[in-house]
């Protein structure tokens, strides 16, 4: 995310010159390779951070170095780079943008807001849980993509005036339940948001195992969203004037579920079901999720040029390359490396929740200003290493760093989602803040809890 022009200006030749330094340092204990490799990692988290160019730019850049450098052969930095990871990332898309061509979400959003009442609180919670129940399945940008419109659409209902203008308590709620959510929704599945997709990758833990521990932290979550923002932006209005009528006037206007609704649920539900027995199927949840992305080709709900328009191809390449790069930090041994001196820092045999704890404030302080896939690419191999060379389940430490890189709530530049959010006008950045702050500690707190009592069998293969 941005931190700033002049960074964003110096980012590129401030990387090349970093890398250069710590190329050029003798390091002992290191191969040539690893050494080289570290130089890259600074580099690309120089890059990264400061988004001198696209982050796939930056992905591009890694892939043809590493042979160069001497870390490995162009072949090996590519098969990283081709992780099947990267076909559920691309299938969670297409299915995604047909989600939201076949009209389903704004359906839903009313017929939730018809079932639980059209008051203030009750506004916050459809859009709270709709978002979050969304984003479990989908990548958190685009279930909040989908739901803004429909947040505006809510505000308008409820005759808030100058919410653009921050001076809407219930617009701030709204926006802000709508955008914590998408992120602690994700939270839920493997598939929910890049990081957990991330730690899939390393710790191949299977899809069912992650829903034991993820969805009772994400439900958690979304009801403390709900509860403290109706608390910190007490509406200035009791709901939707005459809500019942209105919303049945609403749902009225989209007439009968379409066709293309219908299919679109359809797949979508055909879609977790798969991804929720592929121990029974044999199936894995990157070919579910090709399955899912196909059938909305087949049955004419998106066509090819749609998806090629809307679907960030970028963030797939940087995906990539942030692979291409853990997998050089593995197979090097500089993961062993950094491991050994980060363990060396929290003295000799820290207790298992210490590390989890502090590893999960380090991921949450820099994920507000770097962004989150980035910093799980380089933190999540380093943590499979520590938890296999201490003889822990491998998921151990990997799991709580992939849910603190979704608990981007204080910044505008911490998730796409946030400065979303913060671009309406209904909220701004100290209110972000203050509203985040609790989020985020209770988030560490209830993920060392839930880690340490039943969730920890869960993180094994």
């Amino acid at each position: 995310m941005r931190i700033g022009l002049d960074f964003k200006k110096i980012g590129f030749p401030l990387a090349i010159l970093l890398a250069l330094i710590i190329g050029l340092i003798p390091i002992p204990g290191l191969s040539f390779p690893a050494h080289m490799t570290i130089a890259l990692l600074i580099f690309a988290i120089v890059m990264w951070a400061s988004e001198s160019f696209h982050l796939a730019v930056t992905s591009i850049i890694i892939l043809f170095i590493q042979p160069i450098l001497g870390i490995c052969s162009f072949t090996d930095a590519v098969v990283h780079f081709a992780n099947p990871i990267i076909f559920l990332m691309i299938g969670g898309f297409i299915i995604a943008e047909g989600i939201r061509e076949s009209g389903l979400v704004r359906r839903l959003t009313y017929t939730l807001l018809d079932k639980f009442g059209t008051t203030s609180t009750k506004a916050i919670f459809v859009c709270v849980f709709a978002t979050g129940i969304l984003s479990a399945w989908i990548e958190n940008i685009i279930a909040f993509a989908l739901i803004m419109p429909i947040i505006a659409e809510i505000i308008g209902l409820m005759g808030v005036d100058h919410a653009e203008e921050g001076k809407s308590n219930i617009a701030k709620a709204l926006i802000l339940g709508a955008c914590f959510a998408s992120l602690a929704g994700g939270i839920a599945t493997e598939i929910g948001t890049a990081p957990n997709l991330m730690a899939a990758a390393y710790t191949h833990i299977p899809f069912v195992n992650w829903l034991f521990f993820g969805v009772p932290i994400s439900v958690v979550l979304l009801i403390i969203i709900w509860k403290f923002l109706s608390y910190m932006f007490p509406p200035e209005i009791d709901g939707i004037k005459d809500g019942e009528t209105v919303i049945k006037s609403k749902l009225k206007e989209l007439g009968d579920v379409t066709r293309q609704e219908k299919l679109a649920l359809g797949i979508l539900l055909f879609s977790i079901l798969l991804w929720m027995t592929t121990g029974i199927t044999g199936l894995d949840s990157y070919s579910v999720a090709l399955i899912g992305a196909a059938l909305f080709f087949l049955l004419r709900i998106l066509d090819w040029r749609e998806a090629e328009n809307n679907i960030d191809w970028g963030l797939i390449i940087f995906f990539g390359g942030a692979l291409s790069l853990g997998g050089a930090i593995l197979n090097t041994g500089a993961a062993e490396w950094l491991i050994n001196n980060v363990i060396f820092l929290l003295g000799a045999s820290p207790e298992t929740f210490i590390v989890v704890i502090v590893l999960m404030i380090i991921a949450v302080a820099i994920t507000q200003v770097m962004s989150n896939v980035a910093l799980a690419a380089i933190l999540i191999p380093l943590s499979v290493t520590l938890a296999q060379s201490q003889g822990l389940a491998v998921g151990v430490y990997a799991v709580p760093i992939s849910i603190a890189c979704s608990l981007s709530f204080l910044l505008p530049m911490a998730d796409p989602t946030v400065a979303m959010a913060y671009g309406t006008g209904y909220v701004n950045i100290k209110e972000i803040f203050k509203a985040g702050l609790p989020i985020v500690i209770i988030g560490i707190l209830l993920t060392v809890l839930v880690i340490f009592t039943f969730g920890q069998q869960f993180l094994i293969v």
